[in-house]
């Protein structure tokens, strides 16, 4: 192939790439959590690559192991076009959840961070798992935040339904997993930092019988830490004897 017919080719090659869909898929990882960020995560793919998201078995970040998902992350950035991931912190999270305005707290603070992953990416339509329990409503609190013309899709169990939000999802939980795993190098086990683990229980009292209040870390304005904070001011509290190192 001469010079002229290599040229050639990459300008219909890029017409091509040009004119397919852009695909994108939103997720979250850690919103029930009562330590660490929230973590959204967005995975951007044209329309021929869903059926390579197939073919990798990507699905619910929830039913693979954290091993799987380190593996499935390094594929997903190689098929994809770009990927972007927000934080929220806990302090960003608080300020959120203590506002007053009801449609104003975690599910809207979720939304604007979907809707600068999509500002970003820039698909030409964007699926979202919905966050809340009217998908309808989520869809348009994320329009509201955008200055782009991008179809939004938001339903429930998107990340289920389709490829490229299970993408996200997994692109989240393991961003989420790495900075779990900073802060229990910094602060001792403190088990999955949700209040079923009777680990992160004992150890969320600890910290507030050590502390006059949380560290940065910890998501103040959750219930189970203000309960474990009443819990640890009591005389009668007895805590267990392999709480967690703080």
């Amino acid at each position: 192939m001469g010079q002229f017919a290599r040229q050639a080719f990459k300008v219909q090659k890029q017409r091509f790439e040009d004119w397919l869909m852009r695909i994108l898929g939103v997720d979250e990882a850690g919103r029930g959590c009562v330590l660490g960020p929230l973590v959204v995560a967005g995975v951007l793919v044209d329309e021929k690559s869903q059926s390579e998201l197939l073919e990798l078995g990507v699905k619910d970040s929830k039913l693979l192991s954290s091993r799987r998902r380190e593996q499935l992350a390094v594929e997903i950035e190689r098929v994809a076009i770009s990927t972007h991931i927000v934080r929220l912190s806990p302090a960003e999270i608080d300020k959120a959840v203590n506002r007053r305005r009801k449609l104003h707290k975690l599910n809207r603070l979720e939304a604007q961070a979907m809707a600068r992953v999509i500002q970003i990416l820039k698909p030409d339509i964007a699926f979202v798992d919905a966050s809340d329990v009217l998908p309808n409503r989520y869809e348009q609190h994320i329009k509201e935040c955008l200055t782009l013309s991008v179809q939004v899709v938001s339903e429930h169990k998107a990340d289920i339904n389709y490829p490229v939000v299970s993408a996200a999802s997994i692109i989240a939980k393991v961003e989420r997993d790495r900075c779990i795993k900073d802060l229990k190098g910094k602060y001792g086990d403190f088990g999955s930092g949700y209040m079923t683990d009777p680990k992160t229980s004992a150890f969320l009292i600890t910290l507030a019988r050590k502390h006059s209040k949380y560290p940065g870390f910890v998501r103040c304005s959750w219930k189970p830490a203000k309960a474990a904070r009443r819990r640890a001011r009591t005389k009668q509290t007895k805590l267990p004897e392999k709480a967690a190192r703080v």
